[in-house]
């Protein structure tokens, strides 16, 4: 089978077009472009590959076809038609099985304008499809009560007009329609105001409202100044609508805007459609990784679909990124600044929430997907060899050296396990030593968990930075553990990751949950180890002479000092009323010590 496919590999051209991977059944698993057939299918087969998901799929393949093409545009175009007819498996697939309104302009003699969801191709005009409502109803409404667009379904021929076969309605008689139906209204007369209406759902209300004022300095030197104050309020309502609108300088006519937000499973892209400074369309999608698609291939594929559905025209395209492939009579820019860079600013936040609002709603219904999109996120962002399911994390705590504790707290799946939290008194270490107390304790937890068989984490994490990584990784070394768990630290003053031999630190995102993770970790440990100190210190402060005698525990120095409310009143106290507190024997050994002790 593998000298097979070699062979057809082997004998491809080297020019742009399609190909398309088959399995044993004939079906059509994959669909790739390429401008080089040759080198691109080769590249698959390369013992460098080291994808698992398209070694799965190079064990499906048991034939290889191909198309040649004149260019790159026709190639993108093909491939994209190939995998919306056929759905190969492997393929990048949209996520998107919702159906869309559109505004109809009907292929009738005096046509109505309405809001639909099922496309006939009958002549008619379809603008959209609208993703928000709001924005749907709004030109509904502006058509309806700043134009009078009939609602009937009468067929109004000429012959019928004239033949007298209809009667006004209600919507005459309230002024919502001016009678087409009994020729009270000229053709060319109502076709006016649908194209007026055609140009604001286009976007091009500037175009209007220059009409309408034309209009309007018509009527007022005719001394027609009441129909000249219909139309300019007519025209304060399309200047309103698109003030809220506009988002940039209307010099920019008329562009597409995309881009593109990822996660280790999924795509999500951006598609805005602006006209003269306003958004007209505004569209997020997510796709379906497959084979680990780069950016480019994923977004090169969304502007295709996106411009196809839209049924975009614009000969500018604004990316934050240079895509796969070329558009036919289209050109990408990828601003630095100004009016197209906020385009793309705003484009990229759309892009950004719709990620975020998409995986809240995954995780509420699957609370464990969190958990493991982060510990994925973790070891993808600190080049981990495993999953760090176990983590743990190490910190100290002394003041001047004196009462030095550390403490352990531990991560699973992300979440703190308290019930494996440690505390350890430094026992082997004096004076203000940080890296000997890390040691000491990090090779009494590891070598606690080797004797006792208990598994080991993936990953530790050491609160400090260089210093405090080194000491640490040689206990590791030493208990032949450096090869099996990874060992990183995190310096407070810039969040500055270090690595083990390696003296330029990792930077992370301050937004990364990776680093969210870590300082958590660090922070908890933080807590855990300064609250043990703080008690320990505590209790010696409050040290007194009743800890000196001999069978009085804790608990019957509490009574006494409740009831006494301090230790010169005890001493003073005669042995008589101390026996009705503690009784006989507690009550001797009490008054023979301070006896003797004032002796």
């Amino acid at each position: 089978m593998y000298e097979n496919l070699k062979h057809i590999v082997d004998t491809l051209p080297e020019l742009s077009g399609v190909y398309q991977y088959l399995n044993q059944k004939e079906e059509i698993i994959y669909v790739g472009k390429a401008k080089n057939l040759r080198k691109r299918v080769s590249s698959y087969f390369s013992k460098s590959l080291t994808s698992k998901k398209t070694a799965v799929l190079l064990k499906n393949i048991s034939n290889i076809v191909y198309t040649v093409v004149d260019s790159e545009e026709e190639a993108l175009l093909l491939e994209n038609n190939l995998i919306k007819q056929h759905q190969p498996r492997y393929n990048i697939l949209l996520k998107d099985d919702k159906s869309f309104p559109y505004i109809c302009i009907k292929n009738e003699p005096f046509p109505r304008i309405f809001k639909t969801r099922n496309v006939i191709k009958d002549g008619s005009e379809y603008y959209g499809p609208f993703t928000h409502m709001n924005t749907l109803k709004t030109l509904l409404d502006i058509c309806k009560y700043q134009y009078t667009i009939r609602t009937c379904h009468l067929h109004l021929t000429k012959e019928s007009i004239l033949a007298h076969k209809f009667k006004v309605c209600l919507e005459y008689h309230i002024k919502n329609c001016k009678g087409p139906c009994v020729n009270k209204q000229t053709e060319n007369d109502y076709l006016q105001q649908v194209n007026e209406v055609r140009s604001i759902i286009k976007g091009n209300i500037k175009e209007v409202c220059s009409s309408i004022l034309e209009e309007i300095n018509v009527l007022a030197n005719e001394l027609r100044f009441e129909e000249a104050h219909i139309l300019k309020q007519k025209l304060q309502i399309l200047e309103n609508y698109q003030s809220k609108w506009t988002v940039v300088n209307p010099s920019i006519t008329h562009v597409d805007v995309f881009s593109i937000q990822e996660n280790a499973d999924e795509s999500f892209v951006n598609y805005m459609n602006v006209v003269n400074g306003c958004i007209v369309q505004a569209y997020t999608v997510t796709y379906k990784k497959q084979l680990d698609e780069t950016k480019e291939t994923i977004l090169g594929l969304a502007i295709i679909e996106m411009r196809e559905r839209f049924n975009s025209k614009t000969n500018e395209i604004i990316v934050p990124f240079v895509p796969d492939g070329k558009i036919k009579n289209a050109e990408f820019t990828v601003p630095l600044r100004g009016d197209k860079k906020k385009l793309l600013e705003l484009s990229i936040k759309n892009a950004l929430q719709y990620k975020v609002d998409r995986l809240k709603q995954a995780e509420k219904l699957n609370p464990e997907q969190r958990t493991t999109r982060i510990v994925k996120q973790l070891q993808q962002d600190l080049h981990l060899n495993s999953l760090p399911l176990h983590i743990e994390c190490f910190d100290n705590s002394n003041t001047q050296g004196t009462n030095p504790v550390s403490a352990c707290v531990v991560f699973k799946s992300a979440k703190p396990s308290k019930k494996d939290y440690r505390h350890y008194h430094i026992k082997t270490v004096e004076g203000p030593d940080d890296f000997k107390s890390m040691q000491e304790v990090v090779y009494r937890q590891y070598s606690r968990l080797l004797e006792e068989n208990q598994p080991l984490p993936q990953l530790i994490i050491v609160d400090g930075g260089k210093g405090q990584l080194s000491s640490v990784y040689e206990i590791l070394k030493k208990l032949d553990l450096d090869t099996k768990i990874a060992v990183i630290g995190i310096a407070k003053r810039l969040e500055e990751i270090f690595f083990p031999n390696d003296p330029i630190p990792l930077y992370l995102d301050k937004k990364s949950e990776t680093l969210k993770v870590i300082q958590h970790l660090r922070d908890e440990a933080h807590r855990f180890g300064i609250t043990f100190h703080r008690k320990i210190r505590s209790k010696k402060q409050t040290v007194s002479s009743l800890d000196s005698i001999e069978g009085i525990g804790e608990q019957t120095k509490m009574i006494l000092l409740k009831t006494f409310k301090s230790v010169k009143r005890i001493k003073e106290t005669p042995i008589e009323e101390l026996e009705k507190i503690v009784g006989k024997a507690k009550a001797k050994k009490i008054a023979d010590f301070y006896k003797n002790s004032t002796n």
